[in-house]
This record gives C-alpha cells, sequence and structure tokens, in this order.
C-alpha cells in the first residue's frame, strides 16, 4: 500500500499506508489478510465492534424496505429512535442529523435563539481551550484549537473561551459579559487526549450549578463520550445531572452516519416549524441502524465498558506506572500519558498488528469497542505495554545512569 492519497481525493487526511476489507468484533483485516487490534473502533464510533451482526441484519432488512422519504411526512422509525433515546437519557425531545458537528451546530442555533428570546443581540457561549466540537463553521469557531482553525477566518461571532475544568475563569466571563446565554463542553476532552477534570465528573455539576444560577443553558458535547463509552449511557449520568442540550453522534449508529440533538428543561420549546432542518437527518434506514445499535449497547455492551474499562486502567499502571506512566479518562475512553511524545508508536503498533491513536503529542488515546473480552483487554495491555517500555528504554537508561 502507497500512502499516498490517489490524485482524484482531495488531500484532506494524511493517510496511513494501510486498507481495511473486513473486521469482526475488535479485529480488523487488511488487503494483505493481515490482521489488528483495533483500539480505535473508527475514533469511538463502532462501540458494537465491526460486522455487529444486530446491526448488519436491521440496515440490511430496512435497506430492502425502506431508505429514505423525508421530513416532509411521519417518519415512524425516527419516532421509535426518538422515544428511545429520550427514555435512557431523561430528555425531552430529539432532532437527527447525520452528523457530531450537526448535532453541535443545532446545539450553538438553540443557544441564539434562547439569547434572542431573552432580549440579548449578540448571544454568547462559553467554550474550552483544547475542546473539539466539528469542522463547520460555528464548530470550528467553538473548537479550541487553532491549527485547525487556521485559513479560516474570519470565524463566528459569540464565542468565549476559557481554560477546561476552570470555574473560576467561567465566573470571571459572567461578570464582565451581560450577553452569555450557555456554556458548551465536553465531559471529558476527547481529541486533545481524553483530558478530565481533577475532580472528574463532580466538574459537570458545578457547570449546572452556574448555568442554574445565571439561567444559562448547559449543553454537553457527548458525541465521543457517549452511547456507553465512559460505562454509563452518558456520561453525565456519572454526575447525576440533566443538562438542558444534550449532542451525541459517532457510536450512535456503530457506523452508520447519524447524529441526534436532544433538549430538556427550558431549551424545549425553543425549536419550531421551519427553525431548523435537514435532508438525510433521521431516514428510516439511518433509524433502524442506530435502533439496532441501542438495542446491542443496553443488552450488556456498557457494563462492559466499565469494567473492561477498570481492567485496562489497572493494567497498564501495574505495566507501565514505574515508568511514569498515567492514566486518564473513563470506561472505554481512556488516555495513556506518557512522560515524552510518543507519535513513533502509531507506526510501530501498526506494523505489529495493533491500531493506535496518539494525541497531543505523547497520549495514547484508547478507544476500542465496548464489546471487547477479558482476553483481548490483557492482550490490548500487554501489546501495548510492551512496545511502550521498549520506547521508553534508553530514557530510562539515561536516568538511571543520571541518578
Amino acid at each position: 500500500m502507497t500512502a499516498l492519497t490517489p490524485p482524484t481525493l482531495m488531500p484532506t487526511y494524511a493517510r496511513q499506508p494501510v486498507a481495511f476489507v473486513r473486521g469482526e468484533g475488535v479485529w480488523l483485516y487488511d488487503t494483505d489478510g493481515k490482521r489488528y487490534l483495533d483500539t480505535t473502533a473508527g475514533i469511538a464510533v463502532c462501540g458494537l465492534g465491526h460486522a455487529h451482526a444486530g446491526v448488519a441484519k436491521a440496515i440490511a432488512e430496512q435497506a430492502s424496505t425502506l431508505v429514505h422519504t423525508s421530513n416532509l411526512f411521519q417518519v415512524p422509525l425516527q419516532q421509535q429512535l426518538a422515544d428511545k433515546l429520550c427514555a435512557v437519557s431523561g430528555m425531552n425531545s430529539a432532532f437527527f442529523g447525520n452528523s457530531g458537528a450537526e448535532a453541535n451546530e443545532a446545539a450553538i442555533k438553540l443557544a441564539r435563539l434562547y439569547g434572542h428570546k431573552k432580549g440579548i443581540t449578540l448571544p454568547t457561549i462559553i467554550v474550552m481551550e483544547n475542546s473539539f466540537h466539528g469542522r463547520t463553521m460555528a464548530t470550528l469557531t467553538a473548537t479550541g484549537n487553532a491549527k485547525v482553525q487556521e485559513g479560516f477566518g474570519p470565524l463566528v461571532q459569540g464565542f468565549e473561551r476559557v481554560p477546561f475544568d476552570d470555574i473560576a475563569a467561567i465566573e470571571a466571563v459572567a461578570a464582565r459579559n451581560p450577553n452569555i446565554v450557555a456554556i458548551l463542553v465536553e465531559p471529558i476532552q476527547g481529541e486533545s487526549g481524553v483530558r478530565m477534570a481533577k475532580n472528574g465528573f463532580g466538574y459537570l455539576k458545578a457547570l449546572r450549578d452556574i448555568c442554574d444560577q445565571h439561567d444559562w443553558l448547559l449543553m454537553l458535547d457527548e458525541i465521543q463520550t457517549g452511547n456507553g463509552r465512559t460505562g454509563r449511557y452518558f456520561a453525565y449520568q456519572h454526575a447525576g445531572i440533566l443538562p438542558d442540550v444534550l449532542t451525541t453522534a459517532k457510536g450512535l449508529g456503530n457506523g452508520f452516519p447519524i447524529g441526534a440533538t436532544l433538549v430538556a428543561g427550558k431549551a424545549t420549546e425553543l425549536f419550531s416549524p421551519g427553525k431548523h432542518g435537514t435532508t438525510y437527518g433521521g431516514t428510516p434506514l439511518g433509524c433502524a441502524a442506530a435502533l439496532a445499535t441501542m438495542d446491542g449497547l443496553l443488552a450488556g455492551a456498557v457494563d462492559n465498558a466499565a469494567i473492561m474499562g477498570q481492567r485496562i486502567r489497572d493494567g497498564f499502571i501495574r505495566e507501565l506506572g514505574d515508568l511514569g506512566v498515567t492514566v486518564e479518562g473513563a470506561g472505554l475512553m481512556l488516555g495513556v500519558v506518557l512522560p515524552k511524545p510518543c507519535t513513533e508508536l502509531v507506526a510501530i503498533a501498526r506494523d505489529a498488528g495493533v491500531l493506535l491513536i496518539v494525541s497531543a503529542e505523547n497520549r495514547i488515546r484508547l478507544l476500542p469497542p465496548l464489546v471487547i473480552t477479558a482476553a483481548e483487554a490483557d492482550e490490548l495491555v500487554t501489546r501495548i505495554s510492551a512496545m511502550v517500555r521498549e520506547f521508553l528504554a534508553p530514557a530510562a537508561a539515561t536516568n538511571e545512569a543520571s541518578a
């Protein structure tokens, strides 16, 4: 395989020199038949693993029955999916799009509507440093990464950025800016390497209190943390709170593109006919895929994420703790933090048959399928630990020599 992008594809990705032709559970197989342990799950998408029988059956049956009508008509499967998501989340109603970025766009529009209904001409949303919310113009602006914003100015007005996990900074913004209408935050920051607040999910409780105090919307981006990834169906359920706006996608369709924006409380009545829409959002095919995915997740995969996540975390601390390696995150959304940059590990691991993501230079971002078994979890720890120990060996030897 070549790493070069074919000339008929826009060069928007630095593609790795491998292509996959089939998968099974936590395993992928390339064009040469080589097997890889997949710790990425399509970047937190395939929670039920690759080629899940229940999802495949639902997609095949629905594709042979009805793929698309439009939102000009009733879509019974869409209503079933909304009912199921609201039941598991405690939210009141849902809007369906095709991606996480679209879900977050809808959330931003809800915040704007909320502000205008209060007479605020420039409704402003507090967002976090090192966040990621998408690549549309509004979600790109909300994203706390200058690199992905470069070249796309002027950006969208109406955002104030503060450090993640800094309640005092939010209070300072509240004191000087009367236009704040909402906070948009990831319960655990994903793209920046799996970063969790110091007091864990207590951070979300503090944000809920601040939003209640100032009459703001609490908007949680659970594109990556949702659908069982952290060991609860949604991460905010660890904190015992309810957001006003909740966005989710990625793991909702186990690889089929679908996203959702859910509302509760004072956000419930903001959208009305004509205020938002989509051509493809919530098709019968997409909803069939999502319903089958939710069935699989709720049948044990979410609980398994909590159990296997702790097993993997304990394994890395046992195997690599003496080298200064730490682990952040929850469930099967884990960041293995190394004491030095480790981007080289992606290619090293791939050659050894393990797929890795490295974020923020020194963080291995683990997002394996939620159906991973104990034996596979142990294999993941053993194989990655051996690679990390060998990778860190020169530095460890240097430190010992200078001690």
